[in-house]
């Protein structure tokens, strides 16, 4: 559900494009990524970090874009986000504080070392892609950039998540199972140390 109400309106943005234009399309992209955004709220109570700060540049970026006339402010957003992510992933190793652990330590449990592997890795990656897309709106025409965002930087990016599975393999933390007849016993006993301490 949270891949498709991501790639939803990016998948939206490519056919919009491919029917009409860049401009009306990052219209219609806008409004799809706020009504993914909202769906999401109303699903699960919460919207994801990531989609939540990526949303908002998109609605700036691409009301810039819509208001102004100019693509440039739609084709400069990719960069500017994952500049921003990776300059959040690297100060916070400077600082010691594991952002990327606050994010996704709902869903795995690392040990520090590699959260701050993971958090290196992530930062570099974020970087790559602003220069990947800098490289590509820059040299190549519009429907080009368009299906690169689409279809070149989805794959790229669950490869390289794909390839982090052995980092993090290795310094998972494997949570103790719940003994509930170990609980039970023990929680007998302190019952019968309380009965005895009153008679």
């Amino acid at each position: 559900m949270k891949l498709a109400l991501e790639a939803g309106p990016l998948i939206v943005f490519f056919i919009a494009n491919a029917t009409t234009n860049l401009i009306t399309a990052t219209a219609i992209f806008v409004a799809t990524t706020v009504a993914a955004l909202g769906l999401s709220w109303t699903l699960s109570r919460k919207v994801p970090v990531m989609p939540l700060v990526g949303g908002v540049f998109v609605v700036v970026f691409g009301g810039l874009t819509v208001m102004l006339g100019d693509d440039t402010f739609i084709k400069i957003k990719p960069t500017i986000v994952n500049l921003l992510f990776s300059a959040i992933l690297f100060v916070g190793l400077a600082t010691e504080r594991l952002f990327l652990k606050l994010v996704l330590e709902s869903a795995m449990v690392l040990d520090d070392a590699g959260w701050r592997s993971l958090t290196l890795r992530w930062g570099a990656y974020f970087l790559v892609l602003a220069g990947l897309n800098e490289i590509v709106w820059r040299n190549f025409d519009s429907d080009t950039w368009v299906a690169f965002k689409v279809w070149g930087i989805m794959p790229l990016t669950l490869v390289f998540s794909a390839l982090q599975i052995p980092l993090i393999l290795r310094h998972q933390i494997e949570e103790a199972p719940f003994d509930k007849e170990g609980a039970n016993k023990e929680g007998a006993d302190l019952e019968g140390k309380k009965l005895d301490s009153s008679s």
